[in-house]
């Protein structure tokens, strides 16, 4: 029994849903997704979406509950859309963007340049006295956090000191340094 998988997805005004051949399509005001899907069937009924298993094999109990979250997760984004902030804690940590060109300053020798997809928005927020943050928008979510782990992958944060770049509001385990 899935329970993630029997909960229906409400769709809000303004969000419509489209079921052909195994292929979802969501459409909403900050724009559209697709996605595959096989194993499970999609209904729309009224304003909500049911996703039911085809068959009791353990491939498609499995799968129930993934596509209704990953529908879910696309409505959500298609409606509201979906924000990662990530915070540079360090001495001398700099970002800034012209248009989708992030640029930043993370101790190397050098600054890194990346190009962010057109599909995120990109917004560099400095303030004296306080961490830089670094925050994404979009209406796709994987592509949110894919773009925001990259990002994070060049300077990880470090345990001694908390150094590096790091999701806002995410807790670092700690160590202590050396016992003199």
């Amino acid at each position: 029994m899935s329970r993630i998988g029997n909960n229906p997805v409400g769709i809000p005004e303004g969000v419509t849903v489209d079921v052909k051949d195994n292929t979802v399509t969501v459409k909403g005001k900050l724009g559209e997704l697709t996605q595959s899907f096989d194993t499970v069937d999609i209904k729309v009924e009224e304003s909500n979406v049911v996703v039911t298993r085809s068959a009791e094999n353990k491939e498609s109990k499995s799968k129930h509950g993934l596509y209704r979250a990953l529908l879910n997760n696309m409505i959500e984004g298609v409606s509201k859309g979906w924000t990662k902030e990530l915070e540079l804690v360090g001495v001398g940590y700099r970002a800034s963007n012209q248009g989708q060109k992030l640029d930043m300053a993370l101790g190397f020798s050098h600054n890194i340049v990346m190009d962010i997809a057109p599909e995120v928005k990109i917004e560099t927020v400095s303030e004296k006295g306080k961490n830089p943050i670094i925050k994404l928008t979009s209406h796709d979510k994987q592509l949110v956090g894919q773009v925001a782990a990259k990002i994070r992958g060049f300077r990880k944060p470090e345990p001694y000191k908390g150094k590096g770049i790091k999701f806002v509001g995410e807790e670092l385990r700690r160590k202590a340094g050396k016992s003199a």
